[in-house]
């Protein structure tokens, strides 16, 4: 008899941890721009000598409370690599959750080293650290989605709408607060803002090009491969365009007047790729309603 409950399925504990990370990711981004990465006088794991410090929001919380839901998510992606496992996943899922676990280490390494200035590593506080931090974020984020895509079963012409409109919805939400479009002030709440919407879009993307690679290898019914090769295609490009963008969303660079051009470009490229995507997408749908009979003809 097992202990888990019926509804509790790998995909939807795998979405949840998925969501776990990208709540993280915004979380880290906000405690950064805060400043608060500089509190708990730059210790790891204490926090000003205290291992939990005073419940009052103030940076020293704000710092705590980004470790302890990084603890917590670090603990559930763990599980969803035990799951492909122990539940006799696919190769490929098991592959994806367990390189995730696999550089959770690192990415707790650079953590740590990111918010010791003067503590345990001088100079940790670093443009470099930060970089470091962001691409590893972003590439254990990406593996987790696509474990939760390839272990929810096989993909459908409907999944592949719903990711094109993800993914579309998203990275148009990330233009609204980007820094590179002054529609509002790029501020610490915005900069979460924007990684919340930007990893939406992302992850539409990385549900994209999985779905459509699916569909190029072995098909499904009534649709044609050369149409989701071009899905692929613009989606792939859409994605690189967008992590331009989300790199440029921090203070990587000394942003002047050429960067903020340059990130609305690629904001440009990825909004005009992913839309081509979702009418490709849309186009497939429309021939595939007129291509199969209607039931009872």
């Amino acid at each position: 008899m097992s202990l888990r409950p019926a509804w509790l399925t790998f995909r939807r504990y795998a979405a949840a941890t998925t969501g776990m990370t990208l709540t993280l990711f915004a979380l880290g981004v906000y405690t950064a721009a805060t400043g608060s990465g500089l509190a708990c006088q730059a210790q790891w794991p204490l926090c000003s000598d205290q291992l939990i410090p005073a419940l009052v929001i103030n940076p020293d919380f704000i710092e705590w409370f980004h470790r302890v839901w990084a603890m917590v998510t670090g603990f559930l992606i763990i599980g969803v690599a035990g799951w492909t496992w122990l539940g006799g996943l696919d190769r490929r899922t098991r592959l994806a959750a367990t390189l995730a676990v696999a550089i959770l280490p690192l990415q707790i390494t650079v953590g740590a080293v990111t918010v010791t200035l003067g503590g345990l590593v001088p100079g940790g506080y670093t443009v470099s650290t930060h970089a470091a931090h962001l691409i590893v974020a972003l590439t254990i984020f990406t593996l987790l989605a696509l474990a939760t895509i390839w272990g929810g079963g096989r993909g459908s012409p409907k999944l592949l709408r719903i990711a094109t409109g993800i993914a579309l919805v998203g990275i148009l939400g990330s233009v609204v607060v980007s820094r590179a479009v002054p529609f509002v002030t790029y501020s610490p709440g915005a900069q979460a803002a924007f990684y919340v919407t930007g990893l939406a879009g992302h992850l539409g993307l990385v549900a994209t090009v999985a779905y459509a690679t699916e569909a190029v290898g072995s098909g499904y019914a009534g649709v044609d491969r050369d149409a989701v090769g071009t899905v692929r295609t613009l989606a792939a490009g859409s994605m690189a365009a967008l992590i331009v963008t989300l790199l440029l969303g921090r203070d990587l660079v000394l942003y002047t007047s050429l960067w903020q051009q340059f990130n609305l470009v690629a904001l440009g490229v990825a909004v005009a790729l992913a839309a081509g995507a979702a009418w490709v997408v849309r186009s497939i749908d429309g021939t595939q309603a007129t291509a199969e009979p209607i039931a009872g003809d």
